[in-house]
């Protein structure tokens, strides 16, 4: 079904609910144009009146695909896959689209939310938590959740190459921005030998290439 070319990506480069967002737009090869909102920068442009407007969560992403505005990642990667189905994110059997739901869900849910921005400004603005203590918060809750996801993936005979068999799914474009996240903040991926051979995998795709945070638009320029 085709839909006004004019899409766009409300996105950050180191948001990883954009991150997840980007790799199922580039698996499925649809064309979409940034449009950076920068989180921080004169107190977060998220928080802007015209922002607002698109999203009233002040949250990122948000997709723009013609007239249509979807707010919330996993909203957007589902639309995406109701309105373009090549390159399915989800199995057609039941039981696996409930197994990759569940790992998907496993990361959005239950790690990403006590670990991104807005939760660390609090701490640092509410409890005067200082940035080491705000890291060990975020390592122990990633370690937490993928102490879980190892067993959820490894644990069934599943998965293949990818989380689910041999095709990526939305479970991978949700699993590796939390790995790139675990990495940026020090947590030793050794506990986790599924998932980083999953992210090693995954990271061979030019899809997942593309949408990694250095290569956005908006990333810092290497000195």
């Amino acid at each position: 079904m085709a839909i006004n070319q004019s899409r766009r990506l409300y996105s950050y480069w180191r948001s990883s609910a954009a991150f997840r967002v980007r790799i199922v737009l580039n698996l499925k090869q649809l064309p979409y144009e940034i449009m950076p909102v920068h989180l921080l920068e004169g107190g977060g442009q998220q928080h802007s009146v015209e922002y607002n407007a698109l999203n009233p969560q002040e949250l990122i992403p948000t997709l723009v695909d013609g007239e249509r505005v979807i707010r919330q990642s996993i909203a957007i990667i589902e639309y995406l896959d109701e309105i373009y189905a090549h390159t399915p994110m989800l199995p057609p059997e039941p039981r696996a689209r409930a197994r990759v739901r569940a790992i998907a869900l496993a990361v959005a849910c239950d790690i990403h939310p006590l670990n991104n921005l807005r939760v660390m400004k609090y701490l640092e603005s509410e409890f005067s938590m200082p940035q080491p203590e705000r890291d060990t918060w975020t390592r122990h809750w990633i370690a937490e959740g993928f102490d879980a996801i190892e067993d959820m993936v490894a644990g069934d005979g599943l998965a293949g190459v990818y989380c689910n068999g041999d095709t990526p799914s939305m479970a991978d474009a949700l699993l590796i921005p939390q790995v790139y996240n675990a990495r940026r903040f020090g947590l030793d991926m050794s506990a986790y030998p599924t998932l980083t051979r999953i992210d090693a995998a995954c990271g061979e795709l030019e899809a997942f290439k593309r949408a990694r945070p250095e290569n956005q638009p908006d990333a810092p320029q290497k000195q």
